[in-house]
């Protein structure tokens, strides 16, 4: 069974920011759509942002509507997530999942496959 894996994690001052990668080998990622999800201590998991397989239609949960940027490079077969104007608020573990089926994953947030996630830290 294939995994995905996330990286660019790390601690950053409000305002900054900072680039998640998603990543996997041994399957083609075009075919997938992929969702970015957060859970913080004591919350409970967030859907924060999906790309559909060929990457016409994302989605954003408002929090970061305008902040966030998902985008996928299937030649290299990842997707990322870009983070601006960051906010102590979304400190979390990030991860990304896949699904097949976009509408499952993009409007029912179901996924198939999940990474281990990186943690995102906003302190000053």
């Amino acid at each position: 069974q294939w995994q995905l894996v996330e990286s660019g994690g790390g601690l950053v001052q409000p305002g900054e920011s900072l680039t998640l990668s998603c990543a996997t080998s041994g399957v083609t990622l075009e075919n997938y759509a992929i969702g970015w999800l957060r859970q913080a201590p004591g919350k409970e998991r967030e859907g924060v942002s999906c790309i559909s397989a060929g990457g016409d239609e994302s989605t954003y949960t408002d929090s970061v509507s305008g902040r966030f940027l998902i985008s996928r490079d299937d030649a290299k077969n990842t997707v990322y997530l870009q983070m601006h104007s960051l906010k102590p608020e979304d400190s979390a573990v990030y991860y990304c999942a896949a699904n097949a089926d976009s509408d499952a994953a993009c409007l029912r947030e179901e996924f198939d496959y999940w990474g281990q996630g990186t943690q995102v830290t906003v302190s000053s």
